[in-house]
C-alpha cells in the first residue's frame, strides 16, 4: 500500500472513530438524541432545521411542533444548511451519500452529487457565497469542493492541500468572499482566490513536525469575526486559537477553559467581543474576546456539546445541540437553557411560507 494512501486511511479512521466516541455509541447506530447540526432561517426566528443521526427536523413555530423528514438513503445526516438568500432552499450533508437539496423548505429532497468523488463518505459543512447564492463550498472527508450552480455539479478545489484530505470546517470572510479558511486534520489553510489554491497557515497553531503524529491537533471549527474580519477563531481538539492577521499567525486563548476540546464557536453578530464555545465541558462564554470565560450551563442535562448557533435577529437567542440529550434554547444570552423536545408531526405542505 502506498504511504500517502495509508496516511489518508488513518486520517479517515481517526475522524470516524472520533465522531463515534464523542457522539456516544448511539450516535453511530441506534436512534439517539444527538443533534448534529442546527440551521436557522435568516429572517424568521420561528423557522429552523435540526439534523440528528436519524433525520432532518423542521419547525415553523420556534420548536413547539416539528416535521420529520426521513434520512434519505444514507446512514445519517451530518449537517444541514439554509440558503441565506433563498431560505426555501435547504441542503443536507450526509454520511455515505454526500449531498441532498430541497427547493421547497424540506418537503422534497433530491441528491446533488455530480462531480463529488464516489468515496465522499462524510460531508462536514456548507459555506455560502454572500452574493452569488449558487456558489457553495463543501468541506468533506476527501477535501474541498465547490459548486457555482446550486449543487448541480461540484468541482474539487484542493490545490496546495495535497497532504491533507479531511476538511472538517470552513469559513469565509463576509466582506471578501475570495478569502476562505479551511480547518483540517492537519491544521489550518487559507485561500485568497476563492479556493483555487490553498496555503498552509499553522504558525502558532501546530508545529510542522507534529502534523503526522497520531494525536496531532485537528481544527473542528472556524469562525470569522463578523465586523473585524481579520480576526478568526479556531476551535481545535487541543484548545481555542485566535488570529488577528488573517491567519498569518495564531495565538492560543482560553487556557482557563475547563476542557480544551472545542467542538463549536459562535460569535455575537453585533458585539464580536462576546463569543461562546462548546465542547465536553458544556457552554462557555467570554465578553472580552476570549481573555476570560464563564460557564453557562444552567439547565443543561449534559455538558457534551456538539453544535451552537446564535440567532441573527436576536443575539440573546441561542440554540445548542448535545450528544445524547437533545436540543436546548436560551433566550438570555446563555444564562439559562431550556430543553426543546423534538416532537415530530407528520410532514405536510407548508402552511405559512418556508
Amino acid at each position: 500500500m502506498r504511504p500517502h494512501v495509508f496516511v489518508h486511511m488513518r486520517y479517515v479512521l481517526r475522524q470516524v472513530l472520533g465522531v463515534c466516541l464523542f457522539a456516544s455509541l448511539s450516535a453511530c447506530g441506534e436512534a439517539s438524541e444527538t443533534i448534529a447540526s442546527i440551521a436557522l432561517h435568516p429572517a424568521n426566528a420561528n423557522i429552523f432545521y435540526i439534523a440528528t443521526n436519524d433525520a432532518v427536523y423542521k419547525t415553523r413555530d420556534g420548536g413547539q411542533t416539528w416535521e420529520k423528514f426521513p434520512s434519505f438513503s444514507s446512514r445519517r445526516v451530518t449537517t444541514v444548511a439554509v440558503d441565506p438568500q433563498l431560505p426555501a432552499t435547504v441542503y443536507a450533508g450526509t454520511m455515505g451519500d454526500a449531498v441532498y437539496k430541497s427547493p421547497d423548505g424540506g418537503q422534497h429532497w433530491l441528491p446533488h452529487n455530480v462531480g463529488l468523488k464516489e468515496h465522499v463518505s462524510y460531508v462536514n459543512q456548507f459555506v455560502f457565497h454572500p452574493v452569488q447564492n449558487e456558489t457553495i463550498y463543501l468541506a468533506t472527508t476527501v477535501g474541498v469542493f465547490r459548486t457555482t450552480d446550486g449543487g448541480r455539479v461540484w468541482d474539487e478545489q484542493m490545490a496546495g492541500m495535497k497532504e491533507v484530505h479531511i476538511v472538517v470546517a470552513m469559513a469565509m470572510d463576509p466582506g471578501n468572499p475570495k478569502l476562505l479558511y479551511a480547518g483540517t486534520t492537519g491544521g489550518a489553510y487559507r485561500s485568497r482566490d476563492g479556493a483555487a489554491s490553498w496555503q498552509k497557515v499553522n504558525k502558532g497553531l501546530i508545529p510542522e513536525d507534529l502534523l503526522d503524529a497520531s494525536l496531532a491537533l485537528g481544527v473542528n471549527t472556524l469562525v470569522v469575526d463578523p465586523i473585524h474580519t481579520n480576526i478568526v477563531y479556531a476551535g481545535t481538539t487541543k484548545g481555542l486559537f485566535k488570529t488577528t492577521n488573517e491567519a498569518e499567525s495564531w495565538t492560543r486563548i482560553g487556557e482557563s477553559l475547563p476542557d480544551q476540546y472545542i467542538s463549536c464557536v459562535a460569535v455575537h453578530p453585533a458585539q464580536p467581543s462576546t463569543l461562546y464555545v462548546g465542547g465536553r465541558a458544556g457552554v462557555q462564554k467570554s465578553t472580552d474576546g476570549g481573555t476570560t470565560w464563564q460557564a453557562m450551563n444552567q439547565g443543561l442535562a449534559t455538558l457534551n456539546i456538539r453544535t451552537l448557533v446564535i440567532s441573527p435577529r436576536d443575539p440573546n437567542l441561542l440554540y445548542t445541540g448535545t450528544n445524547g440529550s437533545g436540543l436546548y434554547r436560551s433566550t438570555d444570552g446563555g444564562t439559562n437553557w431550556t430543553r426543546v423536545p423534538l416532537a415530530p408531526q407528520p410532514a405536510a405542505a407548508p402552511a405559512q411560507g418556508y
